[in-house]
């Protein structure tokens, strides 16, 4: 009898030591106050950003207005592939208030220049040189890109190549938000 309530002891014992270890990798691996930006939540500021005219833009300066904020590189297939889509919409609905911002992922001078001879990009190209921006929104794949409403809050998040289709839908839902 002894042994056999022993054993019971041991085996509830380790039943509540997997299930609290169970509960702190679930919390750790799902938690949400990593300070990545979140649907809901306000993207992080950047502040003095050169586009690709030598222009200095603030996040600050579009507030207020629905905003497209699309990460990118030419080193990127997807990226290069969803250019043309983000410039269809941007003429689409930019006399709604639509500001599409694509901010490239550091490359150098010459590489974004050539890149951008080969489009007819009216929308808003940013330059991340060191890498800053890319940081505070900890960016994992490319190309992702953050939907922002006129209130400011992340309306959604989107990693992977975009069409037409789908950013049209999140620009409607933000334009009639």
């Amino acid at each position: 009898m002894h042994g056999n309530t022993r054993k019971k002891v041991q085996i509830a014992i380790l039943l509540g030591v997997l299930l609290l270890g169970g509960y702190a990798i679930g919390k750790t691996l799902f938690a949400s106050g990593d300070g990545r930006p979140e649907i809901g939540g306000k993207p992080p500021a950047f502040e003095a950003v050169l586009d690709a005219d030598g222009n200095l833009h603030n996040l600050a300066d579009y507030t207020g207005k629905p905003i497209v904020i699309n990460f990118w590189g030419s080193f990127c297939p997807p990226c290069v592939a969803e250019m043309p889509a983000f410039q269809e919409q941007y003429e689409k609905w930019h006399g709604d208030g639509l500001e599409v911002l694509a901010i490239n992922l550091s490359e150098d001078d010459i590489t974004v220049r050539n890149f951008l001879k080969r489009f007819a990009l009216e929308y808003t190209i940013l330059r991340d040189k060191n890498r800053t921006i890319e940081s505070a929104y900890q960016l994992r794949s490319y190309p992702t890109t953050f939907f922002v409403g006129r209130d400011g809050r992340i309306d959604d998040i989107f990693v992977g190549g975009m069409t037409a289709v789908d950013i049209d839908v999140r620009v409607r839902r933000l334009l009639e938000g």
